[in-house]
C-alpha cells in the first residue's frame, strides 16, 4: 500500500519536475506527512526518533529518501506505532 503511494507521488512529481529535481535524494516532513497520510506532529515525532536519516538545514528538515524509503519496505521496525 506504502510502496504503491510513493510510486505513484514519484510518478507525478517526474512528470511535472526539470530533470534535475526527479533525481532529488530526500523528503520534506510535509512530503512523508502525504506519503503516511499522518499528521504533522506524528511526522515530527517520527523525525524526533531518529527512524530514519534526517538533516536540519537552517529552519528546515530533509529526510533522506533512501533511509525513509528502506525504512518504510521493512515494514517499520516500530511495528508502525501511530502517535495521533
Amino acid at each position: 500500500m506504502f510502496e504503491e503511494r510513493i510510486a505513484e507521488m514519484n510518478r507525478e512529481t517526474a512528470a511535472m519536475q526539470p530533470e534535475y529535481i526527479q533525481d532529488k535524494r530526500t523528503y520534506t516532513v510535509n512530503e512523508i506527512q502525504d506519503i503516511l497520510g499522518i499528521s504533522r506532529p506524528t511526522a515530527y515525532a517520527l523525525v524526533k526518533r531518529n527512524l530514519f536519516r534526517s538533516i536540519r538545514i537552517g529552519g528546515q528538515i530533509r529526510i533522506s529518501k533512501k533511509s525513509f524509503d528502506e525504512w518504510l519496505d521493512c515494514g517499520m521496525p516500530d511495528g508502525g506505532v501511530a502517535y495521533d
